[in-house]
């Protein structure tokens, strides 16, 4: 039998993840994985770029200067690789990158990597026996050569950090300040002395809030968040959502008004596949993707999957599951379910998500859910659970940043077994 072959687009985490697991199984599998940047790791390569790289191509990376991890490395790392050691639990992006980095060199997965090369066009073809393969377009960037390649099957490691959400404010166009998306911020020198509204008070809202406040004049952390957050420094002032712009400012919700210098969307990100044909028949409404079958797998074409969608999760452990949930379905290991029967499922996943009060674009969200996918996922394919002792820590932690946004990250944690971990309190 013939060896299946797949297009894995992206070199980020969940990329070299794919790579790992297909490497390991090259009885059945071969594969090729296409990253348009100059090096691994993907939204974990800081670059000073903003817009575009030398070659046209637009950055992927969100990543600032001063960015540590809001998740401890403890229970951060894929699960067949632990992280090394360090002196914090909360660790520096170049520490995420470094051990990126060693998971491709200690599984030797560079040589199944081809850098500068984008990804260009994605095209089902339908084959004999009701089969799909697919037509892959890619460029190298480097030399312009294009070739148009033939796979089995897809993986969609592209991340969802690339494409900034923008949400419309009125009179926003009045606005003399300037304006940016977090993806644009790199440090807050230039904010020296300003006074600046943060819209949006999730894990880059919150960080970068904190952040400016070290030099800024005046930060106001606007969000619609149900409790408050706390501890917050003298010069930062919590504040509702954004009602309306002016020349000189904002107008919030409250009906409260701020005079400001600069505004900075720490509002979210889009899923984007811009190299997806419209035969690709994926849709998407707001932050939900559709169809697909356990947030993974398109239920029409089932030989494409997107790997991590899922959001307010681990996400190194999510790809080790999800792409090798995916891989047993290629293989022939698990039967999936006809597409009416996964669509129906996808639904009754959506339908859940709205009885507990969750919004249409929290389809993909996953927080306390996480815990029985990764179960379910792992169960499917005979896969080890995540100890109980992850949950615990993650649990923790972020009860911790509730309590304290300022200092949780100077904490440390030593995990002891599967159910037991200790937290150290460092004096601020």
């Amino acid at each position: 039998m013939s060896r299946i072959r797949v297009a894995v687009i992206g070199a980020g985490p969940a990329g070299l993840c794919a790579a790992r697991h297909l490497a390991a199984d090259s009885a059945h599998f071969e594969f090729q994985v296409f990253e348009q940047a100059g090096e691994v790791g993907g939204t974990w390569c800081y670059t000073e770029f903003t817009e575009t790289d030398e070659y046209g191509v637009p950055i992927h990376s969100s990543m600032y200067r001063n960015l540590k991890t809001n998740i401890p490395k403890e229970i951060m790392p894929f699960p067949d690789f632990p992280f090394h050691e360090t002196e914090t639990s909360f660790v520096h992006h170049t520490e995420v990158l470094k051990y990126l980095k060693g998971y491709a060199e200690h599984r030797d997965l560079y040589k199944h990597i081809r850098l500068r090369t984008v990804v260009n066009k994605v095209t089902p073809v339908p084959v004999d026996g009701g089969r799909t393969s697919w037509s892959v377009s890619i460029q190298d960037l480097e030399t312009k050569k294009r070739e148009e390649l033939e796979f089995d099957a897809v993986m969609v490691c592209n991340g969802h950090y690339c494409a900034p959400y923008i949400p419309e404010i009125e009179g926003i166009d009045e606005f003399r300040g300037s304006i940016q998306h977090s993806k644009a911020y790199r440090s807050p020198e230039a904010f020296r002395n300003l006074r600046v509204v943060v819209l949006g008070a999730a894990s880059s809202g919150a960080d970068i809030g904190m952040e400016l406040s070290e030099v800024a004049g005046e930060v106001y952390i606007s969000h619609n968040l149900p409790e408050p957050l706390l501890y917050l420094p003298s010069n930062v002032k919590q504040v509702p959502g954004i009602k309306s712009a002016s020349r000189e400012g904002f107008t919030f919700h409250d009906d409260s008004t701020a005079e400001a210098d600069a505004l900075i969307y720490c509002t979210g990100y889009r899923f984007e596949f811009p190299f997806l044909t419209p035969e690709c028949k994926v849709r998407t409404e707001g932050r939900r993707v559709m169809p697909l079958y356990k947030h993974l797998i398109h239920t029409e074409l089932p030989s494409i999957c997107f790997v991590g969608l899922p959001f307010k999760v681990l996400p190194f452990p999510l790809f080790h599951f999800q792409i090798q949930y995916f891989m047993r379905t290629l293989d022939g290991s698990i039967k999936l379910p006809s597409k009416e029967e996964m669509d129906e499922e996808a639904d009754r996943d959506f339908q859940k998500r709205l009885a507990l009060d969750m919004p249409p674009s929290c389809a993909h969200e996953m927080g306390s859910l996480q815990w029985d996918y990764f179960a379910e996922l792992a169960d499917c394919i005979g896969l080890k659970r995540l100890p109980p002792v992850v949950r615990m820590v993650y649990d923790f932690v972020a009860d911790r940043r509730k309590e304290d946004l300022v200092h949780y990250k100077t904490e440390s944690y030593t995990v002891l077994d599967h159910g037991h971990f200790e937290n150290k309190h460092v004096s601020p």
